[in-house]
């Protein structure tokens, strides 16, 4: 496949409300950028650039070595530890898209889950989730 143009992937990005300005897309505004939009994208360029779109056992075997990669990065204070990162996300963004998972509705979701859990420290100061407490919190008054 041949490689995206940089007016070709400032059009995608802007498709998928990713567009910024600067000198890879001049003239385009905006900054913020959303998970489900960053999912879109990331998956456009899988197919854009010929990658894997159907090996699901592949894709989790890659987003593991991307993450190792970070992790390495990070171990060995490397200045790149950001950029493996980024390479992580983008892996998990696309194949949360290759399974038809809406990985932004399910971070919100889990999020507001996490809010809501009650934690304890066992006596070696490790927190743990108190189910009961938890079970009791989500409960409306009364």
């Amino acid at each position: 496949m041949p490689s995206l143009a940089v007016g070709q992937l400032c059009g995608l990005r802007a498709q998928a409300g990713l567009a910024r300005r600067g000198p890879a897309c001049p003239g385009v505004g905006g900054d913020a950028a959303d998970i489900r939009a960053a999912q879109k994208l990331a998956w456009e360029n899988k197919l854009a650039k010929g990658f894997n779109t159907t090996d699901v056992p592949l894709e989790f075997c890659l987003l593991s070595g991307e993450l190792a990669e970070a992790f390495d990065a990070w171990r060995k204070s490397r200045e790149d530890v950001a950029e493996e990162l980024a390479d992580t996300a983008i892996f998990l963004f696309g194949l949360a898209e290759m399974i038809g998972a809406d990985l932004q509705e399910a971070i919100e979701a889990k999020l507001a889950a996490n809010e809501a859990r009650v934690y304890r420290r066992l006596p070696n100061g490790v927190p743990v989730k108190d189910a009961a407490a938890s079970q009791r919190s989500a409960r409306p008054p009364g």
